[in-house]
């Protein structure tokens, strides 16, 4: 009988621990050996693309680079981009077809929402040109008062890689929230400010 009950709870401990391995997505650390265009160049390059490649997906380091200039911690300890009182109400959600996921940017990895893909519930105001893209950052906050500044650092530094790897990418403020809030399960006084997909242009 102790035999059985056991097994039968080593089992469960273990079903558990998989289940729970399978929430989260480590994350590759950012290269910064790589030669880029000088931040002049960057800017001077920079732009708006609403054409992506849905066959080309975006690897795990391109995408843990995406997360790190968006909002990771830099050498000093301090966030990739400046917030009011150092107060960090920010966050930053990954949709993906596979579902959302939260970057939790002290352990460097992805941490499951949902299952569901959220991806259509960014389509607004006709411009499905969103479905195509493989990677979707969604920015909230509750700041009532800074949160869109902040927002507005972490989707510029996003702009600048891109310009950087040749990816394509737009800002938009168009969206179904209330879906959004919904399946991303945002804490109560927290708000979707922005909407940002990625990819590779044709």
């Amino acid at each position: 009988m102790n035999k059985i009950f056991y097994t039968s709870l080593f089992v469960g401990v273990m079903l558990i621990s998989n289940a729970s391995a399978a929430m989260k997505e480590k994350l590759n650390k950012p290269d910064f050996t790589q030669e880029s265009l000088s931040l002049m160049e960057l800017i001077n390059v920079r732009h708006s693309e609403r054409a992506f490649n849905p066959q080309r997906p975006i690897d795990n380091q391109t995408l843990s680079e995406i997360l790190w200039v968006a909002f990771g911690f830099n050498a000093t300890g301090k966030r990739t981009i400046p917030t009011a009182r150092n107060e960090q109400k920010m966050n930053v959600y990954v949709l993906r077809k596979n579902g959302v996921w939260l970057y939790n940017a002290k352990e460097n990895q992805l941490e499951k929402v949902s299952d569901e893909n959220a991806i259509p519930f960014t389509v607004a105001g006709g411009q499905d040109f969103v479905l195509n893209a493989p990677i979707h950052l969604i920015y909230t906050s509750s700041d009532e008062r800074f949160g869109e500044m902040h927002v507005g650092s972490a989707y510029q530094n996003v702009y600048l890689y891109a310009a950087s790897k040749g990816l394509a990418t737009v800002v938009r403020g168009m969206f179904d929230r209330d879906e959004l809030h919904r399946v991303l399960r945002v804490p109560n006084g927290e708000m979707v400010l922005a909407h940002q997909p990625i990819g590779y242009p044709y």
